[in-house]
């Protein structure tokens, strides 16, 4: 080789050395450039900021403060008011974990083309603040505010900012019932349920809520009242359909005359930890044309039933349902799902009342049991022995789960005021250890096939499944007859 030639090739190579030598030290320069922050580098009063704005994947919310936060797109949508304080709480001390200075290629963070960028104004002063990347590495935001650095941040602004107009919107909220005092139904149901806890209205102890039917007072079971209340404070009621409902879409929500309104009074304790008595009401509709078109189909299959080869009717499929609730005088409409609307509609008195005949506690209370069978008459008596209660029939000692499971397991599966018109199949006397409810009578008679008419004190009452009415002559025959 010439040596001309291998200057040159030595030449080449000590350039790409220098090069290299140059190279790795501006990497060193830059990365040096990458610090420990642990400075705040926002302090925003969020009480003196006037506006508020961000864009986030093409989308853009302003708001403007008067008295009360606004949307710049409508002053009737009901804006969040704590949510935007949420918002602002952000730069009240935004506070960097690390900061690169001197910043060349902000696009290399994400921030020449920004994921989102938020703009307010306090006072005199406006920021845009722009969120670009996030960093797998150290799990935090990197973030610009116009002064030539990029930071990255303990707690990301994307968390809130990547709202949108329905996230902002100051929902109704559905309240805890702690102590309800009234219910009042109109519309599907009409009734009204009142609380007592005073008076001894029922023989089981725990009954607080009561309806008036006809002249006389009927318990309602207050699990099932308290689980329709907690349907209510349960709701997903957060799909709005508007936020501004005016006399013509609430007539085509169904909601200018509710299928069914619910009021609620019930008492709750006031940051003093004072009682107060609190209102609330929701009203119910399903969507008209649906409603009417399910109406009609309904009435053509009970004109006409269908089917199939057993003589049974035709299954259907299970039905979809479009409903809408409303909280009070809200402007705001809510679209709910088909489970909801039918639980809130579960709402009739039978469907809230007593299932189980026998309502009063059997061990604590049931102190003689009279039967009539088949025309002869038996009576099992109790005494309590070293706190045990001891069952007799005649001179004999008797087990009596069989029975009690029986007596306690007879259940309504269809409340009916239909008079009897077959046979008795059984009457029971139930003494109780209770002055204000000293007994109960159960007679049961002969429907059909599958049920029996039950008569509670001379009152029909309901229909129970004729396997029960069964099970409890077959009990009672294993004591008398045996």
């Amino acid at each position: 080789m010439k040596r001309s030639k291998k200057l040159a090739v030595l030449l080449g190579v000590l350039l790409v050395a220098v090069a290299a030598t140059v190279a790795l030290g501006f990497f060193k320069e830059r990365t040096e450039q990458i610090k420990n922050s642990g400075e705040v580098i926002l302090e925003i009063e969020p009480d003196t900021v006037q506006t508020l704005s961000w864009t986030y994947e093409g989308e853009t919310l302003s708001f403007h403060k008067g008295e009360t936060w606004l949307w710049d797109g409508d002053d009737a949508f009901p804006v969040d008011q704590d949510k935007i304080g949420d918002f602002l709480d952000r730069f009240a001390s935004l506070g960097a974990a690390f900061v690169i200075e001197d910043v060349e290629d902000f696009g290399q963070y994400g921030l020449e083309k920004p994921l989102c960028v938020i703009n307010l104004t306090a006072g005199e002063q406006s920021y845009e603040i722009r969120l670009g990347d996030f960093s797998q590495m150290d799990s935090k935001r990197y973030v610009s505010i116009g002064d030539g650095k990029v930071y990255l941040v303990n707690e990301d602004p994307l968390d809130d900012y990547s709202a949108v107009l329905s996230d902002m919107i100051d929902h109704d909220e559905m309240p805890s019932f702690e102590k309800v005092n009234a219910v009042s139904f109109t519309g599907a149901a009409d009734y009204e349920i009142f609380r007592d806890e005073e008076n001894p209205l029922s023989p089981c102890e725990d009954d607080v809520y009561f309806t008036r039917q006809g002249s006389g007072t009927l318990p309602l079971d207050t699990e099932l009242v308290d689980g329709y209340l907690a349907n209510i404070t349960l709701l997903n009621a957060k799909d709005y359909v508007t936020y501004n409902a005016t006399e013509e879409e609430l007539e085509s929500y169904g909601l200018d005359t509710p299928e069914l309104t619910v009021a609620v009074d019930y008492s709750a304790e006031d940051e003093d930890g004072e009682e107060q008595t609190e209102s609330f009401s929701l009203a119910v509709s399903r969507d008209p044309a649906e409603a009417a078109k399910a109406a009609a189909e309904a009435q053509e299959a009970a004109e006409a039933p269908e089917e199939t080869a057993d003589g049974s009717e035709e299954g259907e499929e299970e039905e979809e349902i479009t409903a809408y609730v409303r909280v009070g005088q809200s402007p705001i409409v809510y679209k709910i799902d088909g489970d909801d609307y039918k639980k809130l509609m579960a709402a009739s008195v039978d469907e809230l009342r007593h299932k189980e005949l026998l309502t009063a506690d059997f061990d604590a209370a049931v102190t003689q049991i009279d039967v009539t069978l088949e025309g002869k008459s038996y009576t099992l008596t109790s005494e309590t022995e070293d706190k045990e209660t001891v069952w007799s029939y005649g001179d004999e000692e008797q087990e009596i789960t069989a029975l009690r499971a029986a007596l306690t397991g007879l259940e309504a599966e269809k409340f009916t005021a239909e008079k009897p018109a077959e046979k008795q199949e059984i009457s029971l006397t139930v003494h109780l250890d209770d002055e204000n409810f000293p007994s109960l009578s159960i007679e049961l008679y002969r429907y059909d096939g599958a049920s029996c008419l039950a008569v509670l004190d001379g009152v029909p009452t309901a229909l129970v499944p004729r396997s029960q009415a069964v099970d409890l002559i077959e009990a009672v025959n294993a004591i008398v007859l045996n």
